[in-house]
């Protein structure tokens, strides 16, 4: 019995951040588990790293990296934390946070609210390393300089980060979905390929699902040319499809459901125009093994998810991984690397 569905009846009755809050408390006092073994068959090597499993938490429910060893310990085979931002900031007003219940949906505009990248490294440096721990970096809202912001993001947190995320895909903090174009992002890109240590994790670049004609081309020659590891596609989205919730014309990003498609659709033209050259993370809508697995023979080598354990649980990261298993099985295949991409080749 999945003992979630028996208590969120009483969870939906707190509004959706305090909500969450009482989650991440919660977690923190629970016994932390050791991660669970998975089939070997699950494992594989991306930029270097092992993932036990190709199942991980997006960024945005362990902002501030509270909860690391616990969310390994349900089943994640990866945490990202973040976004994490050189100086603490409050975000934006509340309430920022909505639940699209009958839409299975999440519209937010936190705003990067968290307590600065020097509050985290220092949890970091206590946590236990049970698995792989990404740190997710951003701007401050009012910052005068963002590029030497992520430079900053990339010196300060590489040392407890087994790899970093450049979010420049946010819509919640104006102006900062601009660095995704033509000049701006190589010269974000060249000044964090500058950052790097010759010893220091890979670097990702998380992406909007809302492109226009050409933008994954242009992204990837981009990362290519600056030595990105890895394109994690994609961040909410700022359309919105038809909705039947109260909430569905909040201001924010649209997670969920509703942004399945469009972020599958965004990972399959960042396939094509990345021709293998880079691995691809997919995100955006995934809420069960079926949704994984269509992603995973799109081209993600790994997936990620947060709103739909909204609504399923904290043991969704296992169910789905197990599910994985069972098709990786009915399909003839000995590991997951061997169903990257087959849909597209």
């Amino acid at each position: 019995m999945n003992l979630y569905r028996l208590a969120r009846p009483l969870t939906f009755t707190l509004e959706a951040e305090r909500a969450h809050r009482a989650a991440i408390a919660a977690l923190r006092l629970t016994p932390t588990r050791h991660p669970p073994h998975f089939p070997k068959a699950l494992c594989s090597t991306v930029a270097g790293l092992t993932f036990r499993s190709p199942v991980g938490l997006a960024a945005g429910f362990d902002k501030d990296a509270e909860v690391v060893e616990e969310m390994l310990g349900l089943g994640f085979g990866f945490v990202e934390v973040g976004t994490l931002t050189p100086r603490a900031q409050s975000g934006n007003p509340r309430p920022r946070l909505f639940r699209l219940r009958k839409d299975r949906a999440v519209i937010n505009r936190m705003g990067f609210n968290n307590l600065g990248q020097p509050s985290a490294y220092l949890r970091l440096m206590q946590t236990r390393h049970l698995g792989v721990v990404g740190v997710n970096i951003g701007a401050n809202k009012d910052s005068e300089d963002r590029i030497a912001d992520y430079v900053t993001g990339v010196r300060a947190m590489s040392d407890v980060a087994d790899y970093l995320t450049i979010n420049i895909s946010s819509p919640n903090t104006p102006g900062l979905r601009g660095l995704q174009e033509g000049g701006a992002l190589e010269e974000l890109l060249s000044a964090v390929r500058g950052a790097r240590r010759a010893d220091g994790p890979p670097v990702f670049l998380k992406v909007a699902p809302d492109l226009e004609q050409g933008d994954p081309e242009r992204i990837v020659r981009a990362a290519l040319d600056h030595q990105i590891d890895a394109l994690i596609v994609s961040n909410t989205t700022i359309t919105r499809p038809e909705l039947r919730s109260k909430r569905a014309q909040e201001q924010g990003g649209l997670s969920g459901a509703p942004l399945k498609m469009l972020a599958l659709d965004a990972l399959r033209r960042f396939h094509s125009a990345s021709g293998r050259e880079i691995p691809l993370i997919g995100v955006g809508g995934i809420a069960n093994a079926d949704d994984a697995w269509e992603r995973i023979r799109a081209g993600a080598s790994l997936v990620q998810l947060y709103s739909a354990m909204v609504y399923e649980g904290p043991g969704i990261a296992r169910r789905i991984a197990w599910g994985l298993v069972r098709r990786l099985k009915r399909a003839g295949m000995t590991n997951i690397s061997e169903a990257v991409g087959v849909d597209a080749r």
